[in-house]
């Protein structure tokens, strides 16, 4: 969804030594893909097909031949690395465990410290590390497949100074978070999920606030009227009628060219914080008809209050995920306790075992929380086209040519997977939405647009 949902929720699950409910970052676009080995982006050779089904014509999502087989190929490894990553997760963690290797650092950490606090961050940091490091082999693949269908042109050093940046905050912020909800497992060993839940949300709201700054450090950002300021004035126009109250001042261009031939756009942040972004890629390689297309639809996030909505329904849901993960993680400790070498939950190992249930938990939760993003989405979608209503020839031919430019660039398979999209899938496919929008006219005979009269 938005860009505040991967680092606020993606903080935290991270935090906890959890991965992540990796619900792909797409904003308006399509997820990290591919195009032609080596070659830069194009935008202009994936215009909509016109297609007959049921003997109506429509415009939809199409790739030609080459770039079909490219959606295809790179698809597959993404479902496989995405399946793998996640199973490969808890196993990691079960192995920590079951090897009693979380026991002997808990043991060589209390054997150099003597400061609880301080014997807690050097076992929570040690932990991080092995879990990140176990993830790289999976990473380091990924980025190897995107880089040889083109979509990320990233030099395999600053590739890695981004995870050593990544690793370095989760250590940051991550040791802090997990020895205090360390302490309360310990010092309220029967309500501890219950103040962890209080404690999240907060959490999830300095998430939001903070997330352009932790984008900076990975992305480099200008002021957008620097490059584009003809885009900016037709921004202006689009901001007036959605009401998102976004100034000049807070327009700002992503240099992310440097990294991804993909395109992309968002509005992040809350408050003071709030702020539209735009990929460089996407304000060099679109249209301006189709920028304002992903920005109506970013901006539909903020005023249909989905970051409320989702804030409110993640309090809930992480509510139910930290007292089904208490139960989940007591029982397995009752039954493996004893043979992995853990004397009681509150220690270091046996807070292992509770990340290890919130593994489990939120696994199985993640087609429930894709399922209301993927509606959230839909609606964003249906704002975005009514919103450039006026300020563009054609709303309809321009949604599904941003798809289209999209879904090439970003290289999404026009046929995906159903399981994919109903367990992993944040956004409906992209020849849902393409269809979507070919087809969707309120003004038709009259009539007017769910969000806009005119």
């Amino acid at each position: 969804m938005m860009k505040r949902v991967l680092i606020a929720t993606g903080c935290l699950f991270f935090a906890l030594g959890a991965p992540v409910l990796k619900a792909q970052a797409k904003d308006a676009s399509a997820p990290a893909s591919a195009t032609a080995p080596a070659q830069p982006a194009a935008t202009t050779q994936s215009t909509p097909v016109t297609a007959v089904t049921n003997g109506e014509s429509k415009q939809s999502y199409q790739l030609s031949p080459e770039k079909l087989r490219h959606a295809i190929a790179i698809t597959r490894v993404r479902n496989i690395l995405t399946i793998v990553g996640t199973l490969w997760g808890l196993l990691v963690v079960w192995v920590i465990l079951a090897s009693r290797l979380a026991v002997r650092i808990e043991k060589w950490v209390v054997a150099r410290f003597h400061a609880r606090w301080i014997q807690g961050i050097f076992y929570f940091a040690i932990f991080i590390v092995i879990t990140t490091l176990a993830d790289l082999p999976l990473g380091l693949y990924g980025e190897h497949v995107e880089r040889h269908f083109g979509i990320s042109v990233q030099s395999w050093g600053g590739w890695f100074v981004d995870q050593g940046k990544a690793l370095g905050l989760g250590v940051l912020f991550g040791v802090l978070i997990l020895l205090f909800f360390n302490w309360l497992v310990k010092v309220s060993p029967r309500r501890y999920w219950v103040w962890s839940w209080l404690i999240t949300i907060p959490i999830l709201a300095f998430g939001i606030i903070v997330s352009p700054y932790i984008a900076n450090i990975f992305v480099k950002s200008e002021p957008l009227e620097m490059h584009h300021a003809a885009l900016v004035s037709r921004l202006e126009t689009l901001v007036a009628r959605t009401g998102t109250n976004i100034p000049r001042d807070k327009m700002f261009l992503a240099l992310q060219s440097e990294k991804s031939n993909g395109v992309n756009a968002y509005v992040a942040g809350m408050g003071r914080t709030k702020r539209m972004v735009i990929w460089d890629t996407t304000a060099d390689r679109l249209p301006e008809d189709e920028t304002l297309f992903i920005v109506g639809h970013e901006s539909g996030h903020y005023v249909l209050n989905h970051i409320p909505k989702e804030f409110a329904l993640d309090v809930v849901i992480f509510c139910f995920l930290f007292w089904v993960s208490a139960k989940l993680g007591e029982w397995i400790f009752k039954k493996n306790g004893a043979k992995w070498g853990i004397e009681s939950l509150d220690s270091r190992a046996g807070f292992t075992v509770l990340l290890l249930a919130l593994t489990i938990v939120a696994t199985f939760l993640t087609p429930a929380m894709n399922a209301v993003s993927r509606h959230f989405e839909h609606q964003a979608d249906v704002y975005g086209q009514e919103a450039i209503h006026t300020l563009v020839a054609d709303p309809q031919k321009t949604a599904v040519a941003s798809f289209n430019h999209l879904g090439e660039l970003w290289l999404e398979d026009p046929n995906p997977s159903p399981f994919m999209e109903f367990w992993f899938g944040s956004h409906p496919s992209t020849s849902d939405r393409a269809n979507f929008a070919a087809h969707y006219d309120p003004w038709a005979n009259g009539g007017k647009g769910e969000f806009f009269d005119k």
